[in-house]
């Protein structure tokens, strides 16, 4: 740390004349190799040790948006490569305020997830904010002609995985989907230099992948993930929405069904949330052969077991290994598949948390399995997140929270033995 901001006296400064600044530092550091990492490759961070209250107290949402606001404040609209750079320094300076209080405090896990949820929505609500505005100053608005009316195209970011189940860890990727709602006729911008909507989207999504992950002085915002959109990595880089409510119907896998369970819209305007949870909840409530889909379901748990898992004689991997974090959430997306038909209250959670409780008060598990497993889910993720706090793998030694992967496997033998 020291050799990294030695040629830069004005950070030598900030920790001789702020003693309190320079204990957080000792203390942060010494907890977490991941939090010294991050201040050694960014320094501007130091900043945030000097008010510990504000260093132990992570934002909610509306006070994320409002210091965002002021960090982006003032800053020219072409200036592109400063607007990227106080993106990640909010981002990096965030996700400290997580950290350290997790570190200090044992944050529980739920809080820590929801936190880091938080950030990176904030993060991609603002950086679609600004590549929409960046391209309609040039191009126009989209629209569209439907039975002879003009409409909007409206736009959306939708997140699967941990950030749609509002399970993010420390250095977690965004696993996003683009959509769009254009149709009908006469798709295209309204000026001053005219686009189809088909290249506007295109356009808008390249932008936001750009602003995410690309590498400036300041480090990278987010990887991005997209493997998740319809025909994987083959696939367009947007969708129309009719596109992807087609492609579900007629052509989706098991897999893709299950991905769906975790999926919401967390970037874009209410009229694309309210389309894509109508075609969301009419995927997920087909009824379902409980037989073919248990079947189906374990055979690719298999194969991801096959592929991912790297447990060995010596270490278990505690997201692929048998009774880990995968088989959980497994469990929670066959439900989901098998039950929504009678029990449409599940289509209004993508946590696992959230949907084992709901199990338990429809009856469709027993309520201690349920609580078995939404207490072993979270005993583990706090593990994980702790050893990403030490720079780590999510491997541990056999013996490691041997318990709880005892209990997740019982539950799952019974579970998929069924019907």
């Amino acid at each position: 740390m020291l050799e990294a901001i030695a040629g830069r006296t004005t950070y030598l400064s900030l920790l001789l004349e702020n003693p309190m600044a320079l204990s957080q530092l000792t203390q942060l550091c010494a907890a977490s190799s991941w939090v010294a990492v991050q201040l050694k490759q960014h320094p501007i961070l130091l900043d945030e040790l000097l008010d510990p209250r504000a260093l132990y107290d992570p934002l909610d949402k509306a006070g994320l948006r409002a210091i965002l606001d002021v960090r982006l404040a003032g800053i020219p609209a072409d200036d592109l490569e400063q607007q990227m750079d106080r993106l990640r320094q909010f981002q990096q300076a965030s996700v400290l305020h997580v950290a350290a209080t997790d570190i200090v405090t044992e944050l529980p896990l739920p809080k820590v997830a929801d936190h880091l949820t938080y950030i990176a929505e904030t993060v991609l609500e603002r950086v679609l904010q600004q590549a929409w505005d960046q391209l309609v100053a040039r191009h126009g608005k989209p629209g569209y002609h439907r039975h002879g009316k003009l409409c909007d195209a409206h736009f959306g970011i939708v997140a699967y995985g941990k950030l749609g189940g509002y399970e993010l860890g420390y250095g977690s990727d965004l696993d996003i989907v683009f959509l769009h709602d254009s149709s009908g006729n006469d798709q295209h911008t309204a000026g001053p230099k005219v686009l189809g909507n088909s290249e506007f989207f295109t356009r808008l999504s390249q932008r936001i992948i750009h602003y995410l992950n690309t590498y400036t002085a300041a480090g990278v915002l987010y990887e991005v993930d997209m493997r998740l959109r319809p025909n994987g990595a083959s696939g367009l880089l947007v969708s129309s929405l009719d596109a992807f409510a087609e492609y579900q119907r007629l052509s989706a896998w098991t897999w893709e069904n299950q991905a769906l369970v975790r999926a919401r819209v967390v970037a874009g305007g209410e009229e694309i949330v309210r389309q894509f949870e109508r075609i969301r909840s009419g995927v997920l409530a087909r009824p379902r052969d409980a037989g073919k889909l248990r079947k189906e379901v374990m055979e690719m748990r298999q194969r991801m077991r096959g592929e991912l898992d790297k447990t060995n004689a010596r270490q278990v991997d505690l997201k692929q290994c048998r009774g880990g974090i995968v088989d959980v959430e497994f469990m929670v997306q066959c439900g989901v598949l098998l039950w929504s038909d009678g029990h449409p209250g599940l289509l209004a959670h993508t946590d696992n948390l959230r949907l084992l409780d709901a199990f338990a008060t429809e009856r469709l598990m027993p309520a201690d399995e349920a609580a078995q497993l939404a207490d072993a889910y979270c005993t583990i993720r706090h593990y994980i997140n702790h050893l990403a706090l030490q720079e780590l793998p999510s491997v541990a030694g056999n013996d490691v929270l041997l318990d709880q992967r005892t209990v997740v496997a019982d539950i799952w033998d019974r579970f998929m033995g069924e019907g």
